[in-house]
C-alpha cells in the first residue's frame, strides 16, 4: 500500500509512466511521428501521449502536448501541416506526458480543461517553474462546445476513471474522439488514486461515455499506435466492469490484493489485450488496493 501511495504522490506532481519510460526532452534526431486521420485532423505520436492536431477555418486546436521538451517539436511539426496559428489547447487530463509541452506554447493560446484537471495541474511543479505558462484558462464541468459547424469540438466529462478530470474531446463533423488515458490502450487500466482516479467506477464511466457520445466511429487513444473503434470502447467498458467484479469477489473471499493479483489471468475472449500489467500504481495489486479503499 505504501508503494501505491508513493506512486500516487509522484503522479500528483506530474511524473507519470511515459515520462519515466521515455525521458524528458527529445533526444537528438528524435522525430514526431505524423498520421493523418482526416484531411484536417492528424495524430502526432512518440514523446508521450498521443497528440491530436485539428485545423479549423480560423486556427489550430491541439489536444495534449506530451512530455517535457516536446512542445517545440509539436509546434514545428504543425507548421509543416498547416500555416494556420495554434489558437486553442485542450488537455485530456493532468499527467506529465500529456501537459508538459504546454509551457512551450505561445502565451496567447487558450488552454481548456475539465475543472478537476485544472486543480490537478496546479499541483504540478512544471507550471510553477515556468511562471504558470500553459496553465488552463478556461474549464468546464460536464460539457462544453467550442466553435460550430465543421469546426465544432464537444468536450465531455462522464466521471472518474484514470483521474477525476478525464475529458473526452469530440470532433463531431469528423466522427472522431480523443479519449486520453481513460482509454489509453487495451488492457488493465492505470488508475491515479492521488488525482481522483477510480477503479470502482472505471467501467461505469466508460459505459456512460459510450452511451452519451453519438455518431463517432474512430477513437484516438491516449497511447495506442493506431486508432480504435466505437465497438472497441464498448468492449473495453465491459472488460473493466468484469475486472472490477472479479476483484470484488477476490476481496470478499478474504484474499489480499497481492494474493488476488498473483492469480489473475486475462480472459481468453479479450484478444489483443495486454497480458501483462504495468507496474505503475503498484501494479495489479495496487489497482485492487485502490478498489478495496473505495469499497470501504
Amino acid at each position: 500500500m505504501r508503494r501505491v501511495l508513493a506512486l500516487g504522490t509522484l503522479l500528483a506532481l506530474g511524473a507519470i509512466a511515459v515520462v519515466a519510460a521515455q525521458g524528458q526532452a527529445p533526444a537528438g534526431g528524435q522525430q514526431v511521428q505524423v498520421e493523418k486521420v482526416r484531411d484536417n485532423l492528424w495524430v502526432l505520436r512518440t514523446g508521450g501521449g498521443n497528440t491530436a492536431v485539428f485545423a479549423t477555418a480560423t486556427g489550430v486546436t491541439v489536444v495534449d502536448t506530451k512530455n517535457p521538451g516536446w512542445g517545440k517539436p509539436i509546434l514545428d511539426t504543425i507548421k509543416t501541416l498547416t500555416p494556420k496559428p495554434v489558437t486553442t489547447l485542450i488537455n485530456t487530463h493532468a499527467h506529465g506526458d500529456h501537459v508538459s509541452g504546454n509551457v512551450e506554447f505561445p502565451a496567447t493560446v487558450d488552454v481548456i480543461v475539465q475543472e478537476n484537471t485544472k486543480a490537478n495541474m496546479e499541483k504540478m511543479p512544471i507550471f510553477a517553474q515556468n511562471n504558470n505558462v500553459g496553465m488552463a484558462r478556461r474549464t468546464f464541468k460536464d460539457k462544453m462546445t467550442i466553435g460550430s459547424g465543421a469546426d465544432q469540438i464537444d468536450l465531455y466529462y462522464f466521471g472518474p476513471g484514470h483521474t477525476n478530470g478525464d475529458a473526452w474531446v469530440v470532433f463531431p463533423a469528423l466522427r472522431v474522439v480523443h479519449s486520453g488515458d481513460i482509454f489509453a490502450n487495451k488492457g488493465v487500466p492505470l488508475v491515479d488514486e492521488a488525482n481522483g482516479g477510480s477503479m470502482l467506477h472505471f467501467g461505469e464511466t466508460l459505459q456512460k461515455a459510450h452511451d452519451g457520445i453519438r455518431n463517432v466511429d474512430t477513437i484516438i487513444n491516449g497511447h495506442t499506435p493506431a486508432q480504435t473503434t466505437w465497438a472497441d470502447l464498448q468492449e473495453f467498458a465491459t472488460f473493466n466492469k468484469e475486472l472490477v467484479e472479479w476483484m470484488q469477489a477476490q476481496l470478499k473471499a478474504g484474499k489480499t490484493p497481492e494474493q488476488a493479483a498473483a492469480e489473475w489471468k486475462l480472459p481468453g475472449k479479450y484478444t489483443g489485450y495486454a497480458t501483462s500489467v504495468s507496474g505503475l500504481f503498484g501494479g495489479l495489486a495496487g489497482r485492487i488496493a485502490t478498489l478495496q479503499t473505495e469499497m470501504k
